[in-house]
């Protein structure tokens, strides 16, 4: 290894061209680690569920096809990336090896999930996938992974079910960030897209520990709408398409908006406008979707002369991860949503 090492992962890169690990095209999976990495015996990934949803409609929900093309993106590209929606997911493992300059306080032999993403964590998979349908986010492997000196990983709780944690880290970004927004407001009114699903209930609790005077849970269909209602997560729930931008609008302003903050949790593309015509003036709109179209949303808000904030949830904050399965534990809505969705 006569390549120094970097914090981001620049060493791992092997397109030619100066590009961090998430851009790049190919990374580095040896084995061997630099003075400040870790290596991770990998027991399940968890697909984000933009990725798993355009694989499952590509291949018409036929789960050999699904795992066959996931083998396929690691093998080519030495990380999981989808190449259509460009997400990948994360992942939980044990630590089999730890590099003497490493920053991120872990041991051999903890049991830790990545709170950074698949597609720029360096991953071999060794067992072809034998043990997942591909037919769920979730797929058991058997394989290694590497993470950089600027990785986030966190140890999993004993108290809790792996499967429990990982669906937890997967989103904990939302819940986080939702609670910053949410504080910046006397007494808000916080409508969630896509209330139903993993990081929209831990965002629905979020914000109600953080200050929201109203809360709604907007979801596609009666089913969900039960379910929500049985959480107690959401003062209103209303079911509505949240690509109808005008049904979204109208759904909300009558549940007791519209919304000094939205939050988008949906991975559909074609949500944007509803989203911003939800949203009242110097309100805020948040995208956890890595189908949302950040190029739509801009220009759809000019076009509509809507004075929104518009925020990107980049998955990370401090003690995201800790906030997020604290939520789980005090909130016995979110847990069973959780389990009933594992």
């Amino acid at each position: 290894m006569h390549t120094p090492s970097d914090p981001t992962g620049l060493h791992r890169v092997l397109d030619g061209v100066v590009r961090l690990p998430q851009a790049a095209e190919r990374l580095d999976t040896r084995r061997e680690l630099w003075p400040d990495e870790v290596r991770v015996r990998v027991e399940r990934l968890n697909l984000d569920a933009a990725s798993f949803r355009q694989l499952e409609r590509k291949h018409d929900g036929d789960g050999d096809a699904v795992r066959a093309e996931v083998l396929e993106i690691v093998r080519t590209r030495g990380k999981m990336q989808n190449p259509e929606t460009g997400s990948g997911g994360m992942l939980v493992g044990t630590v089999e090896e730890v590099g003497p300059d490493s920053p991120l306080g872990l041991a051999v032999g903890d049991r830790v999930a990545t709170l950074v993403s698949l597609t720029l964590t360096p991953l071999v998979v060794e067992d072809d996938l034998a043990h997942w349908d591909g037919r769920g986010e979730q797929v058991p492997c058997d394989g290694y992974a590497v993470l950089f000196g600027r990785s986030v990983a966190a140890v999993l709780p004993d108290d809790l079910p792996a499967e429990l944690s990982l669906a937890v880290m997967d989103v904990c970004g939302a819940p986080a960030l939702t609670a910053r927004v949410v504080e910046q407001y006397a007494d808000p009114v916080v409508a969630v897209v896509g209330g139903a699903g993993k990081s929209g209930s831990l965002s629905l609790a979020a914000a109600r520990r953080a200050g929201a005077k109203h809360t709604v849970g907007v979801v596609p269909h009666d089913a969900e709408a039960e379910l929500l209602r049985a959480s107690g997560l959401a003062d209103e729930v209303v079911v509505a398409d949240a690509r109808n931008p005008i049904a979204l609008r109208d759904a909300v302003v009558a549940a007791g908006g519209p919304a000094d903050v939205t939050v988008v949790c949906v991975d559909v593309p074609g949500c944007e406008g509803g989203a911003i015509l939800a949203t009242a003036d110097r309100g805020t709109v948040v995208f956890f979707s890595m189908a949302t179209s950040f190029s739509a949303a801009a220009l759809g808000a000019e076009g509509l002369a809507a004075d929104v904030t518009m925020l990107v949830g980049n998955g990370y904050a401090p003690g995201h991860a800790a906030y997020a399965i604290e939520l789980l534990r005090e909130s016995a809505g979110v847990r069973r949503l959780f389990e009933r969705r594992l």
